[in-house]
């Protein structure tokens, strides 16, 4: 995704902090993202970090930061703007989507937790519900039961499929998944151009690729698939079977890079809580390295929270005990080869650095 805009836009406190990324389905034009992204600025507590407009997907991923109820604000904002700007029933787009809002997680980062931002999303879900008119879903930790905490599966049918969803015939849904957390669910004008908004609260997750040194992307592509979390499939005639993968809470594929005449593993981590960027950089720097492919660096998409440089620098850095925390966060970008395809400034791509 392209990077549209970044930089804080006020001076924030770091005693609570939280991040939401909702994300919206305009990815083409410029106006109408620019005033979707305009809505959250100028609100005291809250920053706008990045706006990554995708053409392909039709999707912008709009990323803020701050206290939790100016993050919430900001949102709302969001969600109201792209309620006036976006009309789904002219949207076409590669990737899945359900709204003109497609989702929106508050992620807890310093100071905060899941039940903090499950509470917000229930808040935010309720006021878009009263003062919109518009059908919210609840998942993630905010999600009403268990059934539903998934997001591609409420999102089963897309946009596309609402319609019949909140009539009375035949759904793909079961009645678990299938009518709103709040909100109308009988189908008339404002649900047809907006369709309708999935909230929840989530782990931070982490858009991240490692960098080999080759061009057709066959050990990349074979690193992808011993990683991720899901494995790989076995065939054998007309058995199955699926073998677990080697890192937890991780999407991962290998793919060419055509522009710089090498091949990534293209992750996303899920919880870096569990999966930080160096054990994934280390663990696929070993599987090349058996292959005898070199891992020439890696590449952070958006941003990443400070604990995850912090834990990379203390695993790079030579006397991690005796270092400052800007040491161990240049000693995270080199040992991960973070600059390897263009400079990286941790102002900018450190979530509580540019909040700051």
């Amino acid at each position: 995704m392209r990077k549209l805009m970044s930089g804080a836009h006020s001076d924030i406190p770091m005693s609570t902090l939280i991040e939401c990324v909702p994300n919206f389905s305009e990815g083409r034009d410029l106006q109408v993202i620019d005033a979707i992204v305009s809505a959250a600025k100028g609100i005291d507590g809250c920053s706008v970090l990045s706006a990554e407009p995708d053409s392909d997907y039709n999707r912008t991923v709009l990323t803020l930061a701050g206290e939790p109820e100016a993050v919430a604000e900001a949102a709302f904002r969001v969600i109201r703007a792209a309620m006036e700007h976006i009309d789904m029933r002219n949207h076409s787009g590669e990737h899945p989507r359900l709204g003109a809002v497609d989702v929106c997680p508050f992620i807890p980062l310093t100071n905060s937790s899941y039940e903090e931002c499950a509470t917000l999303a229930h808040n935010l879900g309720s006021r878009v519900a009263d003062e919109l008119s518009l059908p919210v879903f609840f998942y993630g930790t905010a999600a009403s039961e268990p059934g539903r905490n998934v997001l591609s599966t409420l999102r089963k049918g897309e946009y596309e499929g609402l319609e019949e969803r909140f009539g009375s015939g035949e759904s793909s849904h079961d009645d678990v998944t299938r009518m709103p957390d709040c909100g109308p669910n009988q189908w008339n004008e404002t649900i047809a151009k907006f369709g309708a908004v999935v909230i929840g609260s989530r782990p931070i997750l982490v858009a991240y690729n490692v960098n080999l040194d080759e061009k057709d992307a066959k050990v990349a592509k074979l690193c992808g698939t011993i990683v991720r979390s899901s494995g790989r499939l076995i065939k054998a005639g007309d058995k199955r079977m699926r073998v677990s993968g080697m890192l937890s809470k991780v999407q991962g594929m290998g793919l060419p890079l055509e522009s710089h005449g090498i091949s990534q593993v293209s992750m996303n981590l899920q919880d870096v809580s569990i999966t930080d960027m160096h054990d994934a950089f280390e663990c696929i720097r070993s599987l090349a390295n058996d292959h005898s492919v070199n891992v020439t660096g890696s590449e952070l998409v958006g941003l990443a929270p400070l604990a995850s440089f912090i834990n990379a620098g203390k695993w790079y850095h030579s006397d991690p005990s005796d270092a400052t925390e800007s040491e161990l966060v240049e000693a995270a970008v080199s040992g991960l080869g973070l600059d390897s395809l263009g400079p990286f400034d941790p102002n900018e791509r450190i979530i509580e650095y540019a909040v700051r």
